[in-house]
């Protein structure tokens, strides 16, 4: 599983991919969670997409450059610090994901 975490810059998502990242690991997934900013939502090979909460306008525009799912964070993500309430989220996302294809919600 490729996450790939999006910010305005880049750092703040870096704090976000590491500790999804660790969270899985520690939950025995062997999910890979990556930081990034908006373009690198083109061409990716991710399975989700999680965008930091200060990007919540761009959401549509971020959907429509990729088939994967994608979601805003809460606005309480960085509180999260061992990141188990993002991945519990990003397990929700992809199950929901798979019963309701991409366009039909």
């Amino acid at each position: 599983m490729k996450i790939l975490v999006v910010c305005g810059a880049g750092a703040s998502s870096t704090f976000v991919a590491q500790r999804l990242r660790r969270a899985a690991s520690d939950a025995g997934l062997e999910w890979d969670a990556a930081a990034g900013m908006e373009y690198s939502v083109t061409g990716g090979d991710h399975d989700l997409i999680l965008v930091g909460p200060h990007l919540a306008d761009r959401l549509d525009a971020i959907r429509d450059a990729t088939l994967v799912p994608v979601a805003v964070l809460p606005e309480d993500v960085f509180a999260d610090r061992d990141g188990t309430r993002t991945l519990a989220l990003a397990r929700s996302i992809l199950a929901d994901a798979r019963t309701t294809p991409k366009g039909t919600s």
